[in-house]
């Protein structure tokens, strides 16, 4: 237990007495999302009796490869694959097609969900409106556009903030639906036609470097509203046994001393607080972000681990201090298959950077982390590792600027030699090569945090549990 989690714990009376037997544990991705989530989460879902998606929508997406076969996951819990409860909490937003797909692709490999999946009726749900809005947004910002999935995220995060927002509750009203809708299309159609109209709405769009053409791309027509009913109907009523507020069902398994496995979506890097912003996601992607989005106090966490590649990758745009421009970069993107799990979109790859799990470590309270696709680095006759930045000659941390600051800054590297054997599949610290021992330790020695497990290649059974 950290300290963080000590004081949490046995410094306030209401935790102490309600969840000082709280077993959970929180896996969070630690860089800039996709290293590997799904598979530890699969790992280790085999010991627990509940696993909690709070945050995020299906613009995330782990890919979990077991007996049944391959499946990339964007909403349901990785943690399905097991005898555990899933929970699906009031901090995800819900794509009401995407979920029922992967409801039927689940069950048509024999998992049984009845009984197992819970989805909180307080989730709000993407529209139609949503997509486009984002979608209109992004081309409008032309160059500067940040690179979203385009799957609405921002905008219902938004309508959420505004209070906007249409809830799974909202769904089982069909008159209280229709009602939040035409208001919502009242005004949502009349950006729609805004956008269309670019020279009213974009005067100056010369000097904001957007060209014509761009303008152009971004005219969309109005919304029907019975047409959203239809198809946001159809699919909530595939989704519909599965809507029971996870709430009171997480509250009697703390009573229970049932251990409790949070899966976080996106990564810290991507926290719309701490991350590159504005190159971020929408939603709180850190430990405390498991109150807000799944109604459970988060003191009695006993266990929080960051997920880490062996190197670095980032989809879309913002700052990467490590990124690789070289031979290097493509053997990581070639070897490791870096393409985005939901865009298909190839990742941009770097070197380790240790600076950034540090801090990722100092604001969650790490008490391990997992270190994935190890088994990439195998060719590599030397391999390097982001010790630190600088910035103008002078030493600096990640939170000492902004998103310009640190697509400015100098990573300070440190070069190891690599092993230049396989590692694919080893299930033993002591079996690896010694050099690739040596780059683990370090890897532990500058980010302060040691390596509870690690993965050697994307099945279960390849990994090393230490």
């Amino acid at each position: 237990m950290t300290l963080l989690n000590f004081l949490l714990v046995f410094c306030s009376p209401t935790l102490y007495n309600e969840n000082r037997f709280m077993r959970a544990s929180f896996i969070i991705g630690s860089q800039w999302g996709d290293e590997g989530k799904g598979k530890i989460i699969d790992f280790l879902s085999d010991k627990a009796d509940y696993v909690v998606r709070f945050n995020g929508g299906n613009n995330a997406g782990h890919t979990v490869i077991n007996k049944y076969g391959k499946f990339p996951l964007h909403l349901i819990p990785s943690g399905i694959f097991s005898n555990a409860t899933a929970c699906i909490a009031n901090g995800t937003v819900l794509d009401l097609e995407v979920l029922a797909d992967e409801i039927a692709l689940l069950e048509k490999a024999g998992i049984q969900l009845k009984g197992r999946l819970f989805i909180s009726p307080r989730c709000h749900v993407i529209m139609p409106y949503h997509k486009i809005l984002e979608s209109l947004h992004e081309k409008a910002k032309g160059k500067n556009k940040i690179g979203t999935t385009g799957r609405g995220i921002s905008p219902v995060y938004a309508d959420k903030v505004m209070h906007d927002g249409i809830r799974l509750f909202d769904l089982m009203d069909k008159k209280q639906l229709s009602e939040k809708l035409a208001v919502q299309l009242l005004v949502k159609n009349k950006i729609i036609t805004a956008l269309s109209d670019t020279e009213n709405l974009f005067p100056y769009r010369k000097h904001a470097g957007v060209k014509n053409k761009v303008m152009k791309a971004i005219a969309a027509k109005p919304l029907d509203q019975k047409e959203i009913e239809k198809n946001l109907l159809k699919a909530f009523a595939k989704i519909k046994p599965f809507i029971k507020e996870p709430h009171p069902v997480l509250m009697q398994a703390i009573k229970s001393n049932k251990y409790i496995l949070f899966e976080g979506a996106q990564a810290v890097f991507l926290d719309n607080d701490w991350g590159t912003y504005p190159f971020v996601t929408s939603s709180t992607i850190l430990t405390g972000g498991i109150n807000a989005g799944a109604s459970v106090p988060v003191g009695g966490l006993t266990d929080v681990i960051g997920v880490v590649k062996a190197y670095t990758t980032r989809v879309g745009a913002g700052p990467f201090p490590t990124e690789l421009f070289d031979k290097d970069g493509d053997t990581l993107r070639n070897e490791g298959g870096e393409y985005g799990t939901t865009t298909g979109r190839p990742r941009r790859c770097g070197w380790f950077d240790a600076e950034l799990i540090k801090f990722a470590a100092e604001l969650n309270g790490f008490s391990s982390i997992a270190i994935t696709k190890l088994d990439v680095l195998d060719t590599f006759k030397t391999i390097k590792i982001c010790t630190g930045y600088t910035y103008k000659g002078k030493a600096v941390r990640y939170y000492d600027g902004g998103a310009e600051f640190l697509s400015k800054v100098k990573p300070v590297y440190k070069t190891l030699p690599g092993w230049q054997k396989s590692t694919k599949g080893v299930t033993s610290f002591a079996k690896l090569p010694a050099n690739a021992q040596k780059y683990i330790k370090e890897m532990e020695r500058l980010t302060g945090v040691k390596a509870s497990l690690i993965s050697t290649g994307p099945e279960r059974e390849a990994t090393i549990s230490r």
